[in-house]
């Protein structure tokens, strides 16, 4: 019945909304044995089957490491001053894509983005470079990100100087 429900689900019901759904046809069932019973079934919900291997842009120290000047304040008083940006994936039709955005923190607003199916050097850079062709005055202008291979790079670097942008990172992983 477990495994009946489960893929009449597409796989998407987890053992809470299993109990809901064999409540409504009229079973009363402990939730701990539904737990227990779906670990015995290998019914797992596709949601929470992808968590560990999700994705991560960090290959240890490959270039340099900024300062976090940032400091966790994600708010700005004026336009183009303080922006973030980090590399997510996510799936669309059984394929993996990355967005690579940068967003000022002023207003939320997305500057620029770059979607690909590889997350490389290509994907956050050309995601600058539509950064950088919008916003026309840099000076001032800090960029925080995580410490993710992308943002330590010396293309990333180079481009962040000669723009007169400073760089900011936190600490691995957390932008």
């Amino acid at each position: 019945m477990i495994v009946d429900i489960f893929n009449k689900s597409f796989e998407t019901y987890g053992y809470r909304r299993l109990k809901i759904a064999l409540e409504s046809k009229g079973y009363i069932v402990n939730h701990k044995k539904i737990l227990r019973l779906t670990k015995e079934l290998g019914v797992q919900c596709i949601k929470f089957r992808t968590k560990n291997g999700r994705y991560s842009s960090y290959k240890g120290t490959v270039g340099k490491i900024a300062d976090n000047v940032l400091k966790r304040n994600f708010h700005s008083l004026q336009a183009n001053k303080l922006c973030c940006t980090d590399v997510t994936e996510f799936k669309v039709n059984g394929q993996k894509l990355y967005l690579s955005p940068i967003i000022d923190l002023y207003n939320d607003e997305i500057i620029s983005y770059s979607i690909q199916t590889n997350p490389n050097l290509n994907l956050t850079n050309s995601m600058l470079d539509k950064a950088l062709k919008k916003v026309k005055n840099t000076n001032g202008l800090l960029i925080h990100s995580d410490q993710g291979f992308h943002y330590q790079h010396i293309s990333w670097v180079k481009k962040l100087e000669e723009n007169n942008i400073t760089q900011s990172m936190s600490r691995k992983e957390i932008a």
